[in-house]
């Protein structure tokens, strides 16, 4: 009788398990269907009753290279890139890694980059583009070099947080982002830096396991994306919580809500949130 209470444990502990990584499964696999829909006849991606955009069309090829998907026409999206301008230097930034993901040769996109580092280290305008400069820099197989990951650290706020420029306040999203670039960097896990950027945010996490914008903000699907991409960086475990709050936002047709309240441009926050489930740090 022990023996077969036993055995009843371990198939239902099995069961359990099993079910809990189709879960996991099924989750990544209805975000990806989502976005493989949304892709148009140019070759880009948009959201529901729009034309395709630049922007958009990258975050698609990212999330769908977190979990291991390609657009159905590749090269058909790697030609609808390579078509579209490039007004900012955070556009250049995001081609470049969707072009990276897509196995695309990048080397005249890093040399563009290159040429918009200042001697002080700081990439484009702002301290958001020097972020995704860096990022996009590794992803190309580039180093960043010192003096930009000094940069970032000078411009980190006393309360452990990063913003997108001189006079804004610190924010999840900026913040995670230096964490990743400073990893892509090399700068250790360990160090008081990211340990900083981490604490900051934990401050941004409430009591649903989501994170917010800032400390005291309600949850929304891409901070929480954010934030569980940098602490994976930091390699900080994120916890169960954050990937719940996530995975309670799907609706039916795959693609994710940006909050418990609002659904809004659901291509978008369905590409940063299948980067979190995957557990994919940027760059990758």
């Amino acid at each position: 009788m022990a023996r077969l209470r036993i055995s009843l444990f371990l198939v239902l502990a099995a069961t359990l398990l099993l079910a809990g990584t189709c879960s996991g499964a099924t989750s990544l696999g209805r975000g990806a269907s989502y976005l493989l829909a949304r892709q148009q006849s140019d070759g880009g991606f948009a959201e529901p009753g729009a034309s395709s955009s630049a922007g958009l069309t990258a975050w698609a090829v990212l999330g769908l290279a977190a979990v291991g998907r390609a657009p159905a026409q590749a090269q058909a999206v790697a030609d609808y890139l390579e078509r579209a301008p490039v007004p900012q230097a955070t556009d250049l930034e995001l081609r470049l890694l969707a072009e990276a993901a897509l196995g695309r040769n990048t080397s005249q996109l890093a040399d563009a980059l290159e040429r918009l580092r200042q001697p002080g280290g700081r990439i484009g305008p702002a301290f958001n583009s020097t972020y995704w400069g860096t990022i996009a820099l590794r992803a190309a197989g580039r180093i960043p070099g010192n003096t930009t990951v000094r940069y970032i650290l000078r411009v980190q706020h006393k309360n452990g947080g990063w913003s997108w420029s001189l006079h804004a306040a610190p924010d999840a999203g900026d913040t995670a982002a230096a964490i990743q670039a400073l990893r892509a960097g090399g700068a250790s896990a360990r160090s008081t830096p990211i340990k900083r950027g981490v604490r900051f945010l934990r401050r941004c996490q409430n009591k649903d396991g989501g994170f917010g914008v800032a400390p005291g903000s309600i949850s929304d699907a891409q901070s929480t994306a954010w934030a569980i991409q940098a602490l994976l960086a930091a390699r900080t475990e994120p916890g169960k919580a954050a990937f719940l709050y996530l995975k309670k936002l799907q609706r039916r047709d795959g693609s994710f809500r940006y909050n418990a309240r609002y659904v809004t441009t659901p291509t978008w926050v369905t590409a940063q949130v299948l980067c979190a489930l995957a557990r994919k740090p940027f760059p990758f």
